[in-house]
């Protein structure tokens, strides 16, 4: 006895679905929910059906939109700013289009899309400068295809459900901060929230495991790490937080060049002077670095590199949705300038 043949609508009966949608799924037109479509396809495997697309004829997206995500859109001197134009680049070369939306503070936290998200016309999404767990549990729970770059401190990446990349923080800032140990420093500070985010979490992480290393102890009281909130770039504030210090460190460690700059004004208001009474290192190589004075040491990020990397990344998520999830760390490299002294001879 002949085996019966599986049709479509008893693909759409199995699923509980309409044969239309079914339809939909193998003929490739018309919008069907990525999750809806694997689950036809899977079905379809499961019962035997012989005319399933092969996998480069699938149509995995919903659209051609790339959404980027952020809660605050970076500055031309945010490394972020390189990063969101070698993406965008890539992924228009791939057919896409890159929309751009900035969450709103209702929106935040209420967990909701923008009002003119078009989820069925969205491919894909990029979440940058998103560091909130809540938000970001929401998003991946839309079924989408999402890469975070960076994201909120202590991430655990196995229960994320989505891709990630960063630059790499720990061994970079490790160096920074053994650096400035070998040129002399004994006592050291940290400035920057290490709790904002997860690279400033793992900056920090770096900073006490060098001192540590160094056979020197942390003092939490030369660093100045309030909430990211705090007036960092007003020099007043940060000049009263370094009064109320019981000693100044030899050399201050910061999370970013932004945070480094306005630390540098802050001790020029002292009348102290960089590197000789204290010595200062960020992080980022922000244009600002270069024309700091004194120049600022600080650790490259090869932001338009990792643009392009997250574009690929997300792009194969598009075209295979099982691929299991990637955390991915692109290298950087300490930069020294004249705001650390030289080697103590």
């Amino acid at each position: 006895m002949a085996a019966k043949k599986i049709t479509m609508q008893d693909i759409a009966d199995a699923c509980g679905l309409s044969r239309n949608t079914v339809s939909k799924v193998f003929n490739g037109r018309g919008s069907v929910p990525e999750a809806t479509r694997q689950q036809v396809l899977e079905k379809a495997r499961q019962m035997g059906y012989r005319q399933l697309p092969a996998a480069e004829d699938r149509p995995a997206v919903h659209g051609r939109s790339i959404a980027l995500l952020t809660l605050c859109m970076p500055g031309r001197n945010h490394y972020g700013s390189n990063f969101i134009s070698s993406f965008a680049n890539r992924m228009s070369r791939a057919g896409y289009t890159l929309m751009i939306y900035e969450i709103q503070p209702d929106e935040h936290r209420d967990c909701r899309l923008p009002a003119n998200f078009v989820l069925e016309n969205t491919a894909g999404i990029l979440c940058i400068e998103m560091f909130d767990r809540r938000y970001t549990d929401f998003i991946c729970r839309l079924g989408l295809p999402v890469i975070f770059s960076d994201t909120y401190a202590r991430a655990d990446f196995s229960a994320m459900a989505g891709d990630f990349i960063s630059m790499e923080n720990t061994t970079s800032s490790m160096a920074v901060t053994s650096r400035l140990i070998e040129r002399g420093a004994r006592k050291l500070g940290f400035v920057g929230d290490h709790t904002h985010c997860n690279s400033f979490y793992e900056r920090f992480n770096g900073f006490r495991t060098a001192v540590a290393r160094g056979g020197l102890t942390l003092d939490p009281n030369l660093c100045i790490v309030e909430p990211n909130s705090a007036p960092y770039g007003e020099a007043a504030w940060l000049v009263e937080r370094l009064r109320a210090m019981p000693c100044l460190p030899d050399a201050f460690v910061c999370a970013n060049d932004y945070l480094a700059v306005h630390l540098m004004k802050a001790l020029k208001c002292l009348d102290l002077r960089i590197p000789e009474d204290v010595m200062v290192a960020g992080f980022d190589d922000s244009p600002e670095a270069t024309v700091a004075e004194p120049p600022l040491s600080t650790v490259r990020i090869p932001s338009g590199e990792m643009g392009f990397i997250a574009a690929g990344i997300l792009l194969d998520r598009i075209q295979r949705p099982t691929l299991p999830y990637r955390c991915c760390y692109v290298q950087t490299t300490p930069v020294w300038r004249e705001s650390s002294r030289s080697p103590v001879k």
